[in-house]
């Protein structure tokens, strides 16, 4: 029901009606602990009514003020009127053989994201998604493919962590986490939306909400240098770069970026992100996604070695996998073991990341989603395909 007040003020002028349905909730989903406690206190309530905010929603999954049984009736009353907990909408979960887990959730106008659960021995991964579509348009990653429409907030960030969580019931904090690890490494660059990502991932690290270990929360990006500057000054989560490439001549085809932010810039950044954690054993991951007779020689290998002599880290190879509108080929297990083996004897701790969810287009690089392109990338390369064109492909030197 619509309800109206029309009045006078004290000078005697008519008050316009107020249509109190028409009035834009604030959604407290993705608020950190600093805004929630500004809203609260915006309204004249305590600080302490932010904990047991969260912990309703983010550990007993509760979205109904009205459910929320140590809040005062009248302040479950104001919140009703004033705000919401909105989530993304689900739309699909599939579940791949081997057990991982792919949800598509719509957030805006149509367009859809995906997050993707990997369930390994006693840990379980959660790849999240930060945009809707990607602006960066690396040439072996499928998102890059559907064009990009806007960054995600933080409230659609953290709300792939709540309904995976939700539906694995992973939510409550006194039982086993069957979700222990957080990975920004699904659709989108994250240091593109900075301030969204750093509210979710903190919220994802809070002892009110989901409590996860800082060593447990990792960022994965291509390299967007002014923003990894000063990363380090809000927040020490693991750090990923994804390099996929020994020099700056191969790593400019893949990864476009790295025209703007060259090999030496990333590193020297991700570096001086390292300098600033207090735990100085820490090291960076550094993903490599191998690709047959592309990046995946022997001297790729040795260049790579020597490129990361001066960086504190580990190395991820990510076999290929295949997508639409992409023609490039898996590696081959000789020379994906080569590569390995070149970088273990050069001192590196090195390991392989198992193609996982392949029957459900969730394996490393498969993300879609179904994106309402503002770039047109997504259809000229549809057009491309409908065409007959192949797809854009580096030619080994």
């Amino acid at each position: 029901m619509t309800t109206t007040n029309m009045g006078l003020d004290d000078s005697g002028m008519t008050i316009e009606p107020v249509d109190k349905a028409s009035v834009e909730k604030v959604n407290l989903l993705g608020m950190s602990e600093d805004k929630l406690a500004a809203f609260f206190e915006g309204q004249g309530e305590k600080r302490f009514r932010v904990k047991q905010v969260m912990q309703w929603v983010h550990q007993r999954g509760v979205i109904d003020f009205d459910a929320m049984s140590d809040l005062s009736k009248a302040l479950r009353a104001k919140l009703a009127e004033l705000a919401e907990i909105k989530l993304p909408e689900l739309v699909s979960e599939q579940v791949s053989e081997d057990g991982t887990r792919k949800w598509l959730v719509r957030v805006t106008a149509g367009s859809c994201i995906e997050m993707v659960f990997i369930p390994e021995g006693n840990r379980g991964t959660l790849c999240v998604s930060s945009q809707i579509g990607c602006a960066l348009d690396c040439s072996f990653c499928a998102t890059g493919k559907q064009g990009f429409n806007r960054d995600l907030s933080a409230a659609e960030i953290i709300g792939q962590l709540w309904i995976a969580a939700k539906s694995l019931d992973s939510l409550d904090p006194t039982k086993d986490r069957v979700i222990s690890n957080v990975v920004l490494m699904g659709m989108g660059e994250p240091l593109l939306n900075f301030d969204n990502v750093v509210d979710a991932m903190n919220l994802m690290m809070h002892d009110c909400a989901y409590g996860l270990s800082k060593r447990r929360v990792t960022l994965s990006t291509a390299g967007v240098v002014p923003a990894l500057d000063k990363l380090g000054d809000v927040t020490d989560v693991s750090l990923a770069i994804s390099l996929h490439a020994p020099n700056d001549e191969l790593r400019n085809q893949l990864v476009p970026l790295n025209r703007k932010y060259p090999i030496a810039e990333l590193l020297r950044s991700a570096q001086g992100y390292l300098a600033k954690l207090p735990d100085k054993r820490r090291k960076i991951t550094v993903e490599y996604t191998l690709m047959r007779e592309i990046n995946d020689r022997p001297e790729h290998a040795r260049e790579l070695a020597a490129l990361l002599v001066d960086t504190p880290c580990k190395i991820n190879l990510i076999p290929f996998n295949p997508f639409d509108q992409s023609d490039y080929q898996r590696v081959s297990n000789n020379a994906l073991y080569r590569f390995r083996d070149i970088l273990i004897e050069a001192g590196y701790t090195v390991t392989l990341r198992t193609t996982r969810g392949d029957d459900i287009d969730a394996a490393c690089g498969q993300l879609a989603g179904q994106v309402n392109d503002r770039t047109k990338r997504s259809q000229r390369y549809r057009q491309q395909q409908d065409q007959g064109l192949e797809a854009v492909r580096i030619i080994p030197a």
